[in-house]
């Protein structure tokens, strides 16, 4: 079968079949809904995220507010006790130390949540401790938090002083560090974690492990989809494609399942229906053509008799001329019923067995012929594709006196060629060869018995096989008839 013409740039850029250009359709819908669908709940997300930080770090600075006026109360000597005292208990809200300077924190990079809580932490802190001169605050990772100015890190205090406060392992999270100067000399270092310690990941709602998990859910529905629903759709068509291609070529035509969807039924149903008027319309014609020829021939011959009763030897002649006429349309007529309508099987013909017996033959009978093997086989009618070749094959002998014949695979097609030696044909007269009862004069001269059948009945078999007859002319002189049939 030829290639389907295809159209401008986005028609070639889309799959020649209804399944792929279903599964193609499929495929971006769903992912433009999926990624709509993710940019809409990832703002949502990072909506209520941002809202969640701010209320939990207004508590938080409410909390750690309280803490720092509650140390504030209590006199410098007795706070060392007194945080002694909460660790040995199992620590407060925050965990507690006291030092003679601030300690250098190594902060989270750049995290907008955390700038955003850590800003409302601030602003809460000054709005109930405005007698304070200032506040060092940021969020630091467990392992990385320096707690004493001499680089004792949180990590090498005992476990029992932070593990009821921080979150250390298995999965550390982020801690807030507020430090502020009680009085001159002395430091206050609060630690402590955020109401959802793990508020960070909240901001991050499109992270690595819920792209997997959104890649793998697609990936499932849409393999299911074209596995399942695609097929359910396409397999119908496929079938009646190669119903109508079956028919089209002449071969024996599969019934079509009348189960699926509504429409494809009645298409089923249609194309059966279609099927049947065609054949049985083949049908009639043959016999009426076989009818009409055969009824025909009996008053001519009676004619021809009584025309030999003519006294007018003029007029008898002319009688005889018109009559010959007649019975060569006849014949005509009925070969050319005969040669189209040949009903048998595809097979697989070996072309050196076939052709080669049409050239021994020809070299029997005295003529030249010459073909080399090729060692092809080739999906056709074997009577069909023989009449086909002698047509040409006899052609070539009448108007060329010497053949040659040729055989190759050309891609997805196998090409015969049957070329003559002969004068070749006018340019503008080679698509009117294939007419019926056309013959150019060089063929009349050569040939005054034919018909000018020959070459339309071997295109009419040829394209019911579902291949093409060109004819064009050699450019070292004769004529070159080109098969081409599916390999």
């Amino acid at each position: 079968m030829g290639e389907v013409p295809r159209g401008g740039w986005l028609e070639r850029l889309l799959p020649a079949s209804l399944m792929g250009r279903l599964a193609l359709v499929m495929v971006a819908g769903v992912l433009v809904a999926q990624l709509a669908g993710s940019l809409v709940w990832a703002t949502q997300l990072r909506a209520k995220a941002r809202a969640d930080a701010q209320e939990a770090s207004q508590y938080l600075g409410h909390s750690a507010a309280n803490s720092i006026r509650f140390f504030r109360s209590v006199p410098p000597s007795y706070r060392p006790l007194l945080i002694q005292q909460f660790r040995e208990m199992g620590g407060t809200r925050f965990f507690v130390n006291l030092g003679k300077a601030p300690v250098a924190v190594a902060a989270l990079g750049h995290e907008p949540l955390a700038e955003l809580a850590l800003g409302i932490v601030e602003r809460t802190l000054k709005d109930d401790l405005p007698f304070l001169p200032g506040f060092s605050l940021a969020f630091a990772w467990p392992d990385q938090l320096a707690v004493t100015a001499d680089g004792v890190k949180l990590t090498d205090l005992p476990a029992q002083w932070v593990q009821h406060i921080l979150l250390v392992k298995p999965h550390p999270a982020p801690v807030l560090v507020v430090q502020t100067e009680l009085e001159p000399g002395n430091w206050l270092l609060l630690a402590a974690l955020m109401p959802n310690p793990y508020f960070l990941d909240s901001d991050d709602p499109l992270s690595f492990d819920r792209l997997v998990l959104q890649g793998v859910s697609l990936a499932v529905v849409l393999l299911l989809s074209i596995l399942v629903v695609l097929r359910w759709i396409t397999r119908p068509l496929a079938a009646l494609s190669d119903a109508a291609e079956a028919f089209g070529t002449g071969d024996r035509v599969p019934e079509l399942p009348e189960t699926g969807s509504r429409e494809f039924v009645n298409t089923a149903r249609a194309f059966t229906a279609m099927r049947q008027r065609i054949q049985k319309y083949l049908e009639d014609r043959e016999r009426l053509f076989i009818s009409i020829s055969h009824d025909l021939r009996t008053p001519i011959t009676r004619l021809k008799l009584r025309s030999e009763l003519l006294d007018d030897e003029a007029l008898r002649n002319e009688f005889e001329e018109d009559l010959d006429e007649l019975d060569m349309m006849v014949k005509g007529a009925l070969q050319q019923v005969k040669d189209s309508d040949i009903h048998e099987n595809t097979v697989d013909v070996r072309l050196d067995s076939l052709i080669g017996r049409m050239v021994r033959g020809a070299r029997l009978a005295g003529h030249h012929v010459r073909y080399d093997d090729c060692g092809l086989s080739v999906r056709a009618k074997p009577l069909a594709l023989k009449r086909a070749i002698g047509n040409l094959l006899d052609n070539a002998l009448f108007y060329g006196e010497r053949a040659e014949i040729g055989a190759r695979l050309d891609g997805a097609s196998i090409t015969i060629e049957v070329r003559d030696h002969g004068p070749g044909v006018p340019d503008e007269a080679l698509a009117r060869l294939f007419d019926p009862h056309v013959r150019l004069a060089h063929g009349r001269q050569r040939n005054d018995g034919g018909l000018g059948l020959g070459l339309g009945i071997a295109r009419n078999l040829v394209e019911a096989m579902g291949g093409h007859l060109l004819l064009a002319n050699h450019p070292e002189g004769g004529l070159v008839a080109t098969i081409s049939l599916p390999a």
